[in-house]
């Protein structure tokens, strides 16, 4: 599909963005590679579709301003689906839960090659089973 007014290509193939995690729990915030990797795909107006193809890890939009939001939901998340309990699965079946509760997938609009994003908004990898490395998929969808 050709860009406005470049006539070249838009590269708008999946792209997987890698983020290294170093604890059990932890959210990292990714929103500066989504960015980037939206700029660097040609997507000037349209979606990109954020994907973790993880069991145990999670995608959520929150503050990014304050450190002490995200510290508060990996907190309360441990109360709410402790580590420890009376779990059929065992292993890691609370880093399932919280998967599950938060959500494998956001999907973003793009303007002008901007993510859509409120001014405290930050996009944000959640890892309950780490440290890994792990693959956030990005589809991208001109409009």
């Amino acid at each position: 599909m050709p860009m406005a007014g470049t006539g070249g290509e838009r590269n708008v193939r999946p792209q997987g963005l890698e983020v290294r995690t170093h604890q059990r729990s932890e959210v990292v915030e990714i929103t500066g590679a989504v960015r980037e990797a939206v700029r660097e795909a040609g997507i000037d107006h349209g979606l990109v579709h954020c994907f973790v193809p993880h069991t145990t890890a999670a995608l959520t939009l929150n503050e990014r301003n304050d450190p002490q939001v995200v510290a508060d939901l990996v907190n309360h998340l441990e109360r709410l689906v402790p580590w420890t309990g009376p779990w059929t699965h065992q292993g890691n079946a609370a880093a399932h839960v919280k998967a599950s509760l938060l959500g494998h997938s956001v999907v973003l609009a793009v303007e002008g090659d901007e993510l859509l994003l409120g001014p405290w908004q930050g996009l944000f990898l959640c890892e309950f089973h780490g440290p890994r490395a792990r693959t956030i998929q990005l589809v991208f969808q001109p409009g």
